[in-house]
């Protein structure tokens, strides 16, 4: 996928490999996503990062106070996480954006790696019906507890797993997903990690 460069970034070197998590080591909400975008995370080398669908998670990730900025656009941007980390199902850009259940497969471990070296964690946030899958996946649940936005799910022993429509264009677009919507779980997920 980095072979193929979108006309507003041919200048730039993009990064092209799998996109490790980031944010806060002491991190109580754990941001779990699908994979990195095409010309956002495999562009840029941070998840979430230079696309539309980050614009949206990090401006919401601000207003809750999870993040000190609302935007980011390059790695170098000064985006600094307070009490949240935020990591990848599938670790490179799918084709489509549809990851195959081989790559989700071979990625997984490494989502299952920062949640055992994040032992703070007490909240995933699911971006979407294929992150809760993940967790649920993470966490060995069968049978899987059903997503909805706002669903939650307490883990025994473990974190509370909560849903929220993914903030991709076709859901903010056309109003699946509201601001107020994303806000409401991030202000919940805070109120859980507590």
């Amino acid at each position: 996928m980095a072979r193929e460069k979108r006309a507003a970034f041919a200048a730039e070197e993009y990064w092209g490999r799998p996109v490790p998590g980031f944010g806060d080591p002491e991190a109580r909400v754990y941001v779990l996503g699908l994979a990195p975008a095409a010309h956002g995370g495999n562009r840029t080398g941070r998840v979430f990062t230079g696309d539309r669908s980050g614009d949206w998670l990090f401006a919401g990730m601000h207003r809750a106070g999870l993040a000190n900025q609302p935007t980011s656009q390059h790695r170098g941007d000064g985006l600094k996480l307070h009490g949240a980390f935020i990591g990848a199902a599938v670790r490179c850009a799918p084709p489509a954006n549809k990851p195959l259940p081989a790559e989700r497969d071979n990625c997984l471990p490494y989502a299952a790696e920062e949640l055992r070296l994040l032992s703070e964690v007490r909240v995933i946030v699911c971006l979407g019906a294929f992150a809760w899958d993940c967790a649920a996946r993470l966490h060995g649940l069968r049978p899987k507890p059903p997503f909805a936005h706002g669903a939650e799910y307490q883990v025994d022993e473990g974190p509370v797993m909560l849903g929220t429509f993914h903030p991709s264009q076709q859901n903010t677009f056309t109003g699946k997903l509201t601001e107020e919507m994303l806000d409401a779980v991030f202000v919940r997920a805070r109120e859980l990690a507590a």
